[in-house]
């Protein structure tokens, strides 16, 4: 085998092995030998067929197989011999005038990761706004969970039901004068005006009274999820057993000890909790900005253009899905496309910081545990059909570049951690509205930036990066709306079961690149958060 270097032009590098035909007929002759005492064929003794017919039988498949895995095992050797950094998966070529019995020449074209010097943490200062959480508002989301809670107390039986009463009833439905199943309940309670039961049912129950009995005629709805009924007319004799009116909610201990809590105390620890929670990732999104201004701000250099492409169209992907959702999805189009240069520079901006991340991480010693990946790669794998989730999680230990995507999202949150703890942190209290405002002002002060960056210059040659390759990170924050990465094709899908007609006729609801000859799922990455 041959190799040489063809191109060495900034990041990109390129060679031609040649894979002579001696070789590769050796390799074919050496697993004919291995594969020789498992065939059987009338007329031999098992483990006697002789190695020509063996070949003559096999031979075609026996020379793909040693041709991809030779092929595999070149570029495995070039990459280890050249000590080469590849930005993402090398392109490997196979001359197309190949034939059995001649040399095979391939071609490998990479672009290589660049030569970064771990930025230093000292001196990082960062402002942490955060939003105190007031009593009125842990008192508000307390009487929030009490609407939800509401509880009712009988009414005179002269009592007329109106809109937010809750009625008691005894119902039986039938089609055509027959009963259906699921079409009858006893003491079903109903509050008129919920929208809990099919459309037309609640509205014929308003002025009845306590004793009344009355039959009303009702439409399900063509979407009903009992296929039977979907469409059909139906009436429902009804029994009103209560009407009850609802009764003001005491918010105190036995409230509290209702939804399974020890005391109103532990609720309102709770909430406030709950609340504090909810302006975390608000908090979290503008220290990491500004975070990522700073170390943006000492650090220019050269990117590979492939990891560029590759989060740009991720980013461009769900620029144009949000576009057309927009009320005039044209003009939103044209607009995106205005400013298509200054999203390609957000491309970029996001894989250099995801480099400097890296770098960091390396040289402090930051990594992913075992266990932090064998949950990744659970969690990942819920998005496919029960029957592929195995397959999925086999892909992922068998490629290293899928199992890389996947850590990635994680690897860097724990390297912006252990730069919040390196930095040096002012706390400011704000109101959510001034956090919010604080984000927005980064953002447009960024966006800024990436439009008066100047164009890059073709790179100078030069050699081959010659240190191990990092654990690579995609900074997330940027001055426009970061886009989620779009995942890569899954097996379909699998509809949910639909649900049985239930007792009471509650309102309908809705059910919810070619690839080798092995065939495994592809791997997706954990959505991106947001500028966090």
């Amino acid at each position: 085998m041959q190799t040489k270097q063809t191109i060495n032009e900034g990041l990109k590098r390129a060679y031609l092995i040649t894979i002579t035909a001696g070789e590769i007929a050796s390799k074919i002759e050496a697993e004919i030998k291995k594969v020789a005492p498992q065939v059987k064929m009338p007329g031999f003794r098992p483990g006697k067929v002789p190695a020509n017919l063996v070949k003559k039988m096999h031979g075609e498949q026996l020379h793909a197989q040693t041709l991809n895995d030779t092929i595999r095992e070149s570029v495995d050797g070039l990459l280890k011999d050249e000590e080469l950094r590849p930005a993402m998966q090398p392109a490997i070529s196979l001359g197309e005038d190949y034939e059995e019995g001649k040399d095979a020449e391939v071609t490998v074209e990479l672009e290589v990761l660049p030569v970064v010097e771990a930025p230093s943490t000292d001196g990082l200062k960062l402002e942490k706004l955060i939003v105190p959480v007031t009593d009125e508002q842990i008192e508000e989301a307390i009487t929030g969970i009490a609407g939800q809670n509401k509880s009712y107390k009988d009414a005179a039986k002269t009592k007329k039901a109106a809109d937010g009463n809750q009625l008691i009833i005894d119902f039986l439905g039938k089609l055509d004068g027959e009963p259906f199943e699921g079409g009858a309940a006893e003491d079903a309670a109903l509050v008129i005006g919920s929208g809990t039961f099919i459309p037309g049912f609640e509205e014929q129950l308003v002025g009845a009274k306590t004793g009344d009995e009355k039959t009303i005629n009702v439409t399900f709805p063509a979407d009903y999820q009992a296929e039977h009924l979907a469409g059909k007319e139906a009436t429902f004799d009804i029994t009103v057993k209560a009407v009850k009116v609802e009764t003001d909610t005491k918010i105190d201990d036995e409230f509290a000890k209702n939804l399974g809590l020890d005391s109103i105390e532990k609720l309102q620890e709770i909430m406030k909790a709950q609340l504090e929670q909810q302006t975390a990732g608000l908090t979290r999104t503008q220290m990491k900005r500004s975070l990522l201004d700073q170390l943006a701000a000492g650090h220019d250099f050269d990117v590979p253009s492939t990891m560029v492409d590759a989060e740009f169209e991720q980013i461009w992907a769900q620029l144009q899905q949000e576009a057309t959702k927009e009320e005039d999805p044209e003009a939103a189009l044209k607009q995106i496309e205005d400013e298509k240069d200054d999203y390609r520079g957000i491309a970029e901006r996001r894989v250099r910081l995801g480099l400097l991340l890296s770098e960091i991480g390396q040289a402090n010693s930051v990594e992913v545990s075992q266990q932090e990946m064998s949950m990744l790669v659970q969690q990942a794998s819920q998005q496919y059909r029960e029957e592929d989730r195995e397959r999925f999680m086999q892909y992922i230990q068998q490629d290293p570049m899928a199992a890389a995507q996947l850590r990635a999202p994680l690897y860097e949150d724990k390297v912006v951690d252990f730069l919040f703890d390196k930095a040096d942190v002012t706390e400011r209290e704000v109101t959510v509205e001034e956090l919010q405002a604080a984000i927005e002002a980064d953002e447009e002060a960024e966006a800024e930036k990436v439009k008066a960056a100047p164009k890059k210059k073709a790179a100078a040659k030069k050699a081959p990066a010659k240190k191990p390759a990092p654990k690579k990170a995609t900074a997330k924050t940027d001055a426009k709306p970061a886009a989620k990465k779009p995942a890569a094709k899954k097996p379909a899908a699998k509809k949910p079961a639909e649900k049985k007609a239930a007792a009471k006729p509650a309102a309908a609801k809705k059910a919810p690149a070619k690839k080798p000859a092995a065939k495994k799922p592809a791997a997706k990455k954990p959505a991106a958060k947001k500028a966090d």
